[in-house]
C-alpha cells in the first residue's frame, strides 16, 4: 500500500518545475539522512574505507551532501517515469556524443558506474539506440513489475533478469546492440575477484574483459552528473578504451576499477554510497558492516 501511495505521489509531482522537483528531492534526503541510520552507518563506514584521511566533520558533510543527492536521484524519477522525451531531453546537456555515434551498430559495452544519475543517461540513451540492459527483482512484485515497464517505456528495449546469464546478451551485443552495464556492485566473487577499490579489496565481477572478449565489444564509459540547482544534468560519453581487453581479466578489471575511482573523485558526493560495497570479505578477515 506504502508502495502504490508513494508512486502516485511522485506522479503527481511530475507536474511541476523542475527546480521544484529539486527542493522536493534535497528535502526527502535530509528526512532520510535523519531516519535511515542503517544506511547512514553503511555510507560512513564505505567513506571511511575509501577516504581514510578525511576528518569526521568532512566525513559527516559528505554523508549528509550524498543523501541529498540520493533524495533527488528517487524524486527525479518521476521525470523518466512519466515526462515526455522533450522534457527529459532539455535537461540533459551530452558531452562525447562522437563516442556514443561512433558506436552504432557495433558490439558494445556501455560501462555505467553507480552514480546516482546513471538512469538520467539510462533514458537519453533509450531514446536513441534499442540497447541491452539486466535487472534483478524487487521483493514487490508490483514495484518490480513498475521498473520493468518503465525501463523499456522508450524505443525497443531487452531487459534481462541476472537470472538468465549472459547468453541473450552475447547474442545481443552480437547483433550490435549496446549494453547498458552496472558492473560494480558486490555480487560475491562466484564470477569475479576481488580488486582493489579505493586501495581496500572489493568484489567484483569480471565479466567486462570476459564480454568484450566473446563479443569484440568495444568498452564506452558513461557517467551523469545531477547539477546544483535547476541547472539539468551533464552525460558524458568516454573514448572507447583501448587495448582492451588484454587477456588478464584481473588486470582489465583492475582498469575498471581505477576509472570509477577517478570519476567518484570529481564528485564524491554522487556516487551511491548506501550499498554495502565491501560486504564480501576474503577468508578470514573481519567484516566491515
Amino acid at each position: 500500500m506504502l508502495t502504490r501511495l508513494f508512486v502516485f505521489l511522485l506522479w503527481t509531482i511530475h507536474f511541476l518545475p523542475f527546480r521544484v522537483l529539486v527542493w522536493i528531492g534535497n528535502t526527502l534526503g535530509l528526512i532520510l539522512y535523519s531516519l535511515a541510520t542503517e544506511r547512514r552507518r553503511v555510507a560512513a563506514i564505505n567513506l571511511r574505507l575509501c577516504f581514510p584521511d578525511m576528518n569526521a566533520t568532512e566525513l559527516k558533510k559528505l554523508v549528509r551532501d550524498h543523501f541529498k543527492i540520493f533524495g533527488r536521484g528517487l524524486i527525479e524519477r518521476s521525470l523518466l517515469w512519466w515526462s515526455s522525451k522533450e522534457r527529459i531531453c532539455s535537461l540533459i546537456r551530452v558531452e562525447g556524443i562522437e563516442h556514443f555515434e561512433a558506436m552504432k551498430g557495433k558490439p558494445t559495452v556501455i560501462l555505467t558506474p553507480h552514480f546516482v544519475g546513471m538512469d538520467i543517461g539510462g533514458s537519453w540513451i533509450s531514446q536513441r539506440a534499442d540497447s541491452i540492459s539486466v535487472y534483478s527483482q524487487q521483493k514487490n512484485r508490483y514495484l518490480s513489475d513498475l521498473l520493468y515497464k518503465k525501463r523499456i517505456r522508450f524505443g525497443n528495449q531487452l531487459i534481462y533478469s541476472r537470472q538468465q546469464g549472459l547468453r541473450p546478451i552475447i547474442k545481443g551485443l552480437r547483433q550490435g546492440k549496446p549494453f547498458f552495464y552496472l558492473p560494480d556492485q558486490d555480487q560475491t566473487v562466484k564470477d569475479g575477484a576481488f580488486i582493489p577499490f579505493f586501495g581496500v579489496p572489493a568484489a567484483t565481477i569480471t565479466t567486462v574483459p570476459r564480454l568484450a572478449a566473446m563479443t569484440k565489444a568495444s568498452i564506452v564509459p558513461c557517467v551523469t552528473r545531477l547539477l546544483p540547482g535547476a541547472a539539468g544534468y551533464v552525460l558524458t560519453f568516454y573514448p572507447a578504451w583501448q587495448n582492451y581487453p588484454t587477456g588478464d581479466d584481473i588486470a582489465d578489471t583492475c582498469r575498471m576499477n581505477e576509472f570509477i575511482e577517478q570519476r567518484v573523485l570529481e564528485m564524491p558526493e554522487q556516487y551511491f554510497w548506501l550499498h554495502k560495497r565491501f560486504k564480501t570479505r576474503p577468508e578470514g578477515e573481519t567484516k566491515f558492516y
